[in-house]
């Protein structure tokens, strides 16, 4: 499995993958930011997103938004941030390929001048409002900040959300978002990807042209993360306004691309991830007790992560379903996966790989792929190397990544309607209050 391409470094440090594919008069644009919210610190959080929003705001020479120029092209475009990257991306008409790039290139090296207060404070409350409606307010929607609160400590880049705390986005000044912008989104800390209908020079002569008279940027350092302690297994359980009591069992887990990375993507297929998994068909199919369930693991640069879920059926405990659970997950520690099993979980990841190999641009497209191989690998060309670790992934070697998923170290959360503890697992004890916000 390979994509062709071409890479390059301009002089002021900033990637440039070009891939050819004329099978339709496309143009992909991608720019991924080695920054998220692993970058930030605490009491100054949620700034890694903010510029997600902040960047379709406008820059210097083009003051009035960036969505009109070029939807009016005929464009797509969207951005999103990670704890460990925020991206950007485009699909234009390749005639509008020009305008895209120019359209990037202005923003990562003229958005400070057209930074105001007002537009800070007007995308801030956006922000605000988006974590009220996306997390606050939203049934369960504020347990994976209490799993990852409780599973990483408060000076470690993964304790705190993505989207911040309200209170950090509060206190952040304008002085601050200029400050952080200047330290991430520079040349030295981007890569640019163009896909499609282009030709590969011309594509990198008008990368240069366009963005190689933005400086470089200073070096930027890896964040700093402190040592972690064994984790040691927490119950814990919060009141939410929801109807059914969930089950959050999870674990520390290898980082992306570690050893046992992907044989735990495994692992959550076998154990959650189809009607045909071990979990479901006990859990939901044949005793009833769980009417949804999902298992995965969570890649993430520094760490990993990986989580179980389950919503109790009605009549039944949650106590039941965690039985349940850690009985199949000592179960697949001693005996592995079974032949078919193993084989259903490699024929499942290569199709995934094919299926993003069919999409040009957007999140997941061959543009997103190289870019992302290109910032966590130091090279666009990990198509097959990645896959290779699923296909070539055996039963032992599944078997050994479960130990990663040792009892004595899950943090499990009961998240139960209001004025219910009694429904949480037993042993647990509330949350502190104020965990999540």
């Amino acid at each position: 499995m390979h994509v062709p391409f071409v890479k390059t470094t301009l002089a002021n440090g900033l990637d440039v993958i070009v891939h050819q594919d004329r099978r339709a008069p496309l143009a992909a644009v991608n720019v991924w930011y080695h920054v998220g919210s692993k970058n930030e610190r605490p009491g100054l959080t949620g700034l890694a997103h903010l510029f997600e929003h902040l960047m379709f705001e406008g820059s210097e020479h083009q003051p009035g938004g960036y969505f009109p120029p070029l939807q009016e092209a005929g464009a797509s475009l969207n951005g999103s941030t990670s704890t460990d990257r925020t991206n950007y991306w485009e699909l234009v008409p390749s005639n509008a390929l020009t305008l895209a790039l120019w359209m990037e290139a202005d923003r990562m090296g003229w958005l400070l001048p057209a930074l105001s207060q007002e537009r800070f404070e007007t995308q801030r409350a956006v922000v605000l409002n988006e974590r009220r409606q996306s997390y606050e307010n939203r049934p369960y929607g504020l347990a994976q900040f209490v799993v990852m609160e409780t599973m990483f400590p408060p000076e470690h880049p993964y304790h705190w959300p993505t989207i911040g705390r309200p209170a950090d986005l509060e206190a952040a000044t304008l002085d601050d978002v200029k400050a952080f912008f200047a330290r991430y989104y520079h040349p030295g800390n981007a890569s640019l990807t163009i896909a499609g209908d282009v030709d590969v020079d011309a594509g990198i002569a008008l990368a240069d042209r366009l963005f190689g008279a933005i400086p470089r940027g200073d070096h930027v350092p890896p964040p700093i993360t402190p040592a972690l302690e064994p984790l040691a297994a927490r119950r814990l359980w919060m009141p939410d306004r929801v109807d059914v009591p969930r089950l959050y069992v999870s674990w520390r887990s290898p980082g992306l691309f570690a050893r046992g990375d992907a044989e735990l993507d495994l692992i959550g297929d076998v154990l959650g991830n189809a009607r045909t998994s071990r979990l479901y068909r006990r859990l939901v199919h044949d005793r009833r007790i769980a009417v949804e369930l999902a298992a995965g693991q969570m890649s993430r640069e520094l760490i990993g992560t990986f989580q179980i879920v389950a919503s109790a059926a009605p009549g039944h405990s949650l106590d039941e379903l965690e039985a349940a659970i850690l009985e199949e997950v000592d179960r697949f520690a001693a005996d592995g996966p079974t032949d078919d099993e193993l084989d259903r979980g490699r024929a499942q990841a290569e199709a995934a790989f094919v299926f993003r190999l069919q999409s040009l641009g957007g999140f997941g497209g061959k543009a997103d792929q190289l870019n992302a191989y290109n910032v966590y690998c130091d090279s666009p060309d990990g198509f097959a190397q990645d896959l290779a670790r699923y296909v070539d992934a055996s039963a032992d070697d599944l078997r050994s990544a479960a130990a990663w998923l040792r009892p004595d170290r899950a943090i499990t959360l009961s998240v139960v309607p209001a004025g219910r503890p009694d429904l949480a697992a037993s042993g647990s004890e509330p949350v502190a209050e104020g965990a999540g916000r």
